[in-house]
């Protein structure tokens, strides 16, 4: 069965707006990104996108618990319940990769976010629950929140057992960067990069501005998990940092993360890396990398789309994808 077609923001002043475009354009879901020292405030931005849409599914992509109190975030996820109806609403929650890393944080661990996760289910079912230390519970009356119990889906970012346990116990799915998760039966997987026009090169200013934010990510994932060598030039790139007090390189490194390629990065992010990577690829090669997710287990495709025109770059993925 053809995977369902979503879209993935990190969030921007105008990612209401875009999220109104992939409406129009048939994406099933939204999914907006939550880290603080990069975007704009996810719930306000959900929230505007509630306002001008219909149709399109809503949620985090995604939440990580030592940003928020439970309380905090069970009032923002009633707030957007209250803009947008509880069945267009989505949490995705994970353990804090660029949420945390930049800020110079590790990511939190997986008992922590199992135990936010069941608090913050409690909350939304109208329980009260023990959080530091003390007895809380959601005391809105009607006019100042979605009534409980909420009970909207919840999908956790995981990559290992640890996150994927976690999953299988407190979420109905899991999300993956670049890849699939087969054992789930909503699995859903991240990808980015542009779908090239006809005799256009994977090097080209547009491609590049569209497509290079994928390849400065693979750059972070890589360093974060030893994977250097894996990539081209992976070393080289790690090597410009180092002189940079360890303390502070984060603030460096993650300057545009996830939304372009910043001028230290730049000289690294080549089309022959866009094409050897998938980011800079034609409308086939799309479709067989789309073939090779679904056949891994993906069930729902998120593309996020970048650089200076956001709107071509839903029109060009939606258009590949209807066309398989």
């Amino acid at each position: 069965m053809p995977a369902t077609l979503s879209c993935a923001f990190a969030t921007s002043l105008k990612s209401h707006e875009h999220a109104r475009i992939a409406e129009e354009l048939g994406y099933e879901r939204a999914w907006f990104y939550d880290s603080p020292a990069l975007y704009p405030d996810v719930w306000v931005q959900l929230c505007r996108a509630a306002d001008i849409t219909s149709r399109i599914s809503l949620g985090t992509g995604v939440l990580v618990p030592h940003l928020r109190h439970p309380m905090t975030t069970a009032a923002a996820i009633a707030t957007l319940v209250s803009a947008a109806g509880q069945q267009r609403v989505v949490v995705g929650i994970g353990s804090g990769f660029t949420a945390c890393v930049s800020m110079g944080q590790r990511p939190l661990s997986w008992r922590y976010v199992a135990d936010y996760m069941r608090a913050l289910r409690g909350l939304l079912r109208g329980e009260e629950v023990e959080w530091d230390n003390g007895w809380i519970r959601m005391l809105h009356w009607p006019g100042y929140g979605a009534e409980r119990p909420i009970d909207v889906p919840f999908v956790v970012a995981a990559g290992g057992p640890k996150g994927m346990a976690v999953a299988r116990e407190l979420a109905q799915g899991v999300l993956t960067p670049f890849a699939a998760c087969a054992g789930f039966d909503w699995s859903v997987a991240f990808i980015m990069g542009t779908v090239l026009d006809d005799g256009e090169a994977p090097g080209s200013a547009r491609a590049i501005d569209a497509a290079g934010h994928g390849a400065t990510v693979m750059f972070h994932y890589a360093m974060e998990h030893k994977l250097l060598d894996t990539i081209p030039d992976g070393e080289a790139w790690a090597a410009t940092y180092e002189a940079m007090p360890e303390s502070k390189r984060h603030l460096e490194m993650h300057d545009g993360h996830l939304v372009g390629v910043n001028a230290r990065d730049r000289v690294y992010v080549t089309g022959e890396l866009l094409a050897s990577q998938g980011l800079a690829i034609d409308s086939g090669a799309w479709r067989a990398r789309i073939d090779a997710l679904e056949e891994q287990g993906a069930t729902e495709i998120a593309f996020q789309p970048a650089g200076q025109d956001i709107p071509r770059e839903l029109e060009a993925f939606a258009r590949m994808m209807q066309q398989r």
